[in-house]
């Protein structure tokens, strides 16, 4: 059973994806660079926008966590779990993470970042 409320939860589990996501950004920006794209602006300039939104987002992230005194650090990675050790508030707990999982959630915010969060909200489903 988890000590930490709902709402710090998310903040730490944006803390750990929002990484990831701005990892996959920088990659996918080097392949297009070197891609032979006829047109490749509209491209980097997607991904470059969408790698601000994140970072932007993964800033206030850090902010609050360092603000309400909560660290988050990978232990260690198997081919199945990543282990996460989340201290908070005096208290420290392991979280194990489902690398598939980890996965699915990335690529869930990757769609976000680079276009859901600009559909209207009735769309964005």
């Amino acid at each position: 059973m988890t000590r930490i409320p709902e709402h710090d939860r998310d903040m730490i589990e944006q803390a750990i994806y929002l990484p990831m996501v701005i990892t996959v950004l920088n990659r996918d920006r080097m392949i297009i660079e070197a891609s032979p794209f006829k047109l490749p602006k509209p491209y980097l300039d997607l991904v470059e926008e969408a790698l601000k939104t994140v970072q932007k987002e993964l800033a206030g992230v850090r902010k609050y966590l360092r603000k309400e005194n909560i660290k988050v650090s990978k232990l260690k990675r198997d081919e199945a779990f990543t282990m996460y050790s989340f201290i908070y508030r005096g208290y420290e707990e392991h979280h194990n993470y489902f690398n598939p999982r980890l996965r699915n959630k990335v690529e869930e915010l990757l769609a976000y970042f680079l276009f859901k969060r600009l559909l209207p909200d009735e769309s964005r489903v």
